[in-house]
Order: structure tokens, then C-alpha cells, then sequence
């Protein structure tokens, strides 16, 4: 990279049961473009950043929670902060889509230090993805 305030892209590896219903959720649903893949993987571009779903059907399934916000928010979860725009257009594609929402889209913490548009949903192994977006990026950490 040569733009010193570009932010690296990270790198996630999670557990499906199914490579063809990740497939459609990740590059269909998501709309996550496929890069390699194999019998056992699959990379997929989410929002500039890899991710792999890898094929692991006994590590897919378990879920804990923890209270915030009035919410059982979903302790092992993955995500991606986008503008607002770009959330809310997300937002309607997985209501039209008919996505059971684990917690629907709304603005959390409004009027807060941080307030930010959240959603959560479930990929069809059960793996927790959190879409979020703040009005003002230079929100994302302050106290």
C-alpha cells in the first residue's frame, strides 16, 4: 500500500456447514465478490477486506449474547463499518430479501457519543455479521 492513511484490509476466517448457501448468502445476498476457492473454502471481498468461509460443519452453531443497549447482541460476531448511505441501502436489500433480523436495523446509542445505524443478521450457518454506519466516521472510537 502506499497511502499511509489507508487502513489495511483485514483478514477473517469462519466455519459454514454448506459452500454453496455461502456462496449465495456472501456473493449473492451480500453482493461479495468470489476470489480462490476450493473444495473446503472460499475467499469473498467484503468491502475491501478477505474473508473465507471454510467448510467446518461441527464448528458452526453456537451463540452467546450480551445486553447492550436494551438488545441481545451476539458476542462472536464480524462486520463492517460503510456510510450511511451504503447501510441503508444494504439495510432495505435484506428486508426485501425477507432476512430474519436478529436485531432489526435501527440508530443506537441516538444522541450519544457514538450514535451509529447497527443491524444484525445471521448467515445460513449461524455465524453473526453486524453491519454498522455512523453520520460522522470520526465517531468510531470516541469516548
Amino acid at each position: 500500500m502506499t497511502d499511509a492513511t489507508a487502513v489495511p484490509p483485514f483478514h477473517l476466517a469462519f466455519p459454514v456447514h454448506d459452500l454453496t448457501q455461502a456462496r449465495r448468502f456472501y456473493g449473492g445476498l451480500l453482493g461479495c465478490p468470489e476470489g480462490r476457492s476450493s473444495s473446503e473454502w472460499i475467499d469473498f471481498n467484503f468491502y475491501g477486506h478477505q474473508i473465507v468461509a471454510h467448510l467446518a460443519p461441527g464448528e458452526c452453531g453456537s451463540r452467546q449474547t450480551n445486553a447492550v443497549d436494551g438488545h441481545g447482541v451476539p458476542v462472536r460476531h464480524f462486520g463492517v463499518v460503510l456510510n450511511m448511505a451504503q447501510w441503508e441501502a444494504l439495510a432495505q436489500r435484506l428486508r426485501d430479501a425477507g432476512t430474519a433480523f436478529v436485531i432489526e436495523p435501527y440508530i443506537r446509542f441516538k444522541g450519544e457519543v457514538g450514535e451509529q445505524a447497527t443491524m444484525f443478521f445471521l448467515d445460513p450457518s449461524g455465524n453473526a455479521i453486524e453491519i454498522k454506519a455512523f453520520a460522522n466516521l470520526d465517531s468510531l472510537f470516541a469516548k
